[in-house]
């Protein structure tokens, strides 16, 4: 018996597929001061003073705020990195908590 020629064989096709974007979104808080927040997201994500400065205020203004977009682990990664970093140490005694923060699908 012999083998077909590879002219012969049936062709597979593969398409790859691209996982969605995911955002990671900062709520706007009350308690947590304006400072922590910045400090948090150069923290995070080593951003310059003014970016962390428009997102932390857009945040504040319209209470929410994209701050990244990526593949879903990695979004999920800087949202626990947000909610290590803790509540505002200046702001205990007024019941602060960590950054709100959500991953979401852009699509």
């Amino acid at each position: 018996m012999s083998t077909p020629s590879p002219e012969l064989l049936p062709v597979e096709e593969t398409a790859t597929r691209r996982q969605p974007p995911y955002a990671v979104i900062l709520h706007n808080d009350d308690v947590n001061t304006m400072d922590f927040v910045i400090l948090v997201l150069r923290k995070v994500f080593g951003y310059t003073v003014e970016k962390c400065f428009a997102l932390m205020l857009e945040a504040h203004e319209t209470g929410r705020a994209v701050v990244w977009i990526g593949a879903l682990e990695v979004a999920e990664l800087k949202a626990d990195q947000i909610h290590c970093c803790g509540p505002d140490p200046a702001r205990l005694d007024a019941g602060a908590q960590p950054l709100g923060v959500t991953v979401e699908p852009t699509a």
